[in-house]
């Protein structure tokens, strides 16, 4: 007898749609057939649904520990696993940061006994603990991040011989969040010459985080990975110009340089911050319509891998400062699935692709052990979606700690029904269940 048969489903899986059920046995996929007769515990009728792998998120902040009043994990991994995410990277600029194994290790033992979905770690570069990295188990630990640009606290990585030093000897792969630093001094300090600090707003942001600064950044990192052959991820893209330096004719198994691009700056454009202001301010900006529509096409045509959120919330309170005050970041990860599924009734995304982008190519791309997919003998990470069920995104529904979305009073045509975690439905019709079936992530070698 089988835990759970999903019967009748649509599935989307590497880049075919089909009809087809599948079984589970403990927290396993162990059969996919057109149509299974035995008998299960649990049978779960998914006549008109789509079955998609559970959604992989490769950069988010939970803010544990340290800034627990804006989030944590367990409240973020709930809200997670109510969009559909079943396993997510999170970042190391906590409080202590994770920039020491023995933090590291912390953090990883708060995952094991507070999170809902599947956990791994990014363990944080800094100009003083080259020595840290180098120790880091690239089997346990999603990545290296380098800030090559503002940051919190001591994270920004500005030493140069100790950022080729890093991109010679990490262990696993380099993730960056690239801005030039000096680029956005020079920046600030004209508009608050122009302006003064009472009369920036959020409509500044994005002119001066602007598209050269991340573009000197971004070509710095790649330069750096060719020069030393790290294995090189850059994380949320926000310009027209950066397309231009990734590659869509390698593979990506084969590919040694690597770009993400994020929901919201796919959702969201300057034309924006008028009704939205601090909202959406984020680290690098919200940019242009130009830059909207242009990281669409890098992403349907494979210049960028992968679809994630930068989850980042802050309180209410803290985001209706005044702009210099208010800080960066916006709560995302509830709802990217349904942002992205959006996309795909405006015809602008296949569901073969939105699954890939979401699913396959983060597994790939961070070589994850035996997810991202709908196979047998992989994790029975799932997720069933309903595509003609209108879903209103309101305070009500909000299951962030920070309590708000930049999303509220928006409608979307499709509605999360079901989240499966290594086999056991960890979330079902609008409710979280009482099972918790989340494990800490394992990588294969590069």
């Amino acid at each position: 007898m089988y835990d759970i048969i999903i019967k009748n489903g649509t599935i989307v899986n590497e880049n075919q749609i089909i009809q087809a059920d599948i079984a589970i046995k403990d927290d396993i996929i162990v059969k996919i057939e057109k149509s299974i007769t035995s008998s299960a515990k649990n049978e779960i009728d998914a006549e008109g649904l789509f079955v998609l792998p559970g959604v992989i998120d490769d950069q988010v902040h939970f803010r544990e520990p340290g800034f627990t009043h804006k989030a944590n994990i367990m409240s973020e991994s709930k809200a997670a696993v109510a969009g559909g995410v079943t396993s997510f990277m999170e970042m190391p600029n906590t409080n202590p940061q994770t920039t020491t194994i023995e933090e590291w290790n912390k953090k990883n033992e708060m995952g094991a006994r507070t999170s809902y979905a599947n956990y791994s770690f990014f363990f944080g570069a800094t100009n003083d603990n080259l020595e840290e990295v180098k120790k880091v188990d690239p089997r346990i630990t999603c990545g290296v991040k380098i800030f090559m640009g503002s940051s919190t606290g001591n994270m920004l990585v500005d030493n140069a011989y100790i950022l080729e030093e890093i991109f010679k000897h990490s262990p696993t792969i380099i993730a960056t969040h690239c801005e030039d630093e000096e680029t956005i001094k020079n920046n600030l300090e004209q508009y608050l010459a122009k302006y003064g600090k009472d009369g920036l707003s959020a409509i500044h942001h994005p002119l001066i985080r602007n598209e050269e600064g991340c573009h000197i950044s971004s070509s710095k990192a790649i330069d750096l990975a060719l020069k030393t052959n790290a294995r090189l991820h850059i994380l949320h893209i926000s310009t027209e110009k950066e397309t231009l330096l990734f590659d869509n004719t390698i593979p990506l198994l084969q590919k040694r340089i690597t770009a993400e691009v994020c929901v919201h700056h796919l959702f969201f454009n300057d034309s924006m911050y008028p009704t939205l202001g601090n909202k959406i301010k984020c680290n690098p900006a919200i940019k242009s319509k130009n830059d909207q529509q242009a990281l669409f096409k890098a992403l349907i045509d494979d210049r960028f891998d992968v679809i994630a959120t930068d989850h980042a919330p802050h309180t209410i309170e803290e985001k209706a400062q005044r702009y210099l005050d208010a800080p960066s970041g916006l709560p995302l990860i509830q709802h990217s699935l349904q942002i992205m599924l959006d996309f795909h009734q405006k015809g602008k995304i296949s569901l073969e692709k939105l699954v890939e982008k979401m699913c396959h190519a983060p597994a790939d791309l961070f070589r994850v052990h035996n997810r991202g997919y709908l196979k047998e003998g992989y994790y029975a990470d799932i997720v069933l979606v309903d595509q003609n069920k209108k879903y209103t995104i309101q305070k009500e529904n909000v299951l962030y700690n920070c309590g708000w979305s930049p999303l509220e009073n928006r409608t979307f045509n499709s509605q999360i029904l079901t989240t499966i975690i290594n086999g056991k439905v960890v979330y079902n019709l609008g409710k979280h269940t009482d099972l918790r079936g989340a494990k800490q992530l394992i990588f294969n070698k590069y």
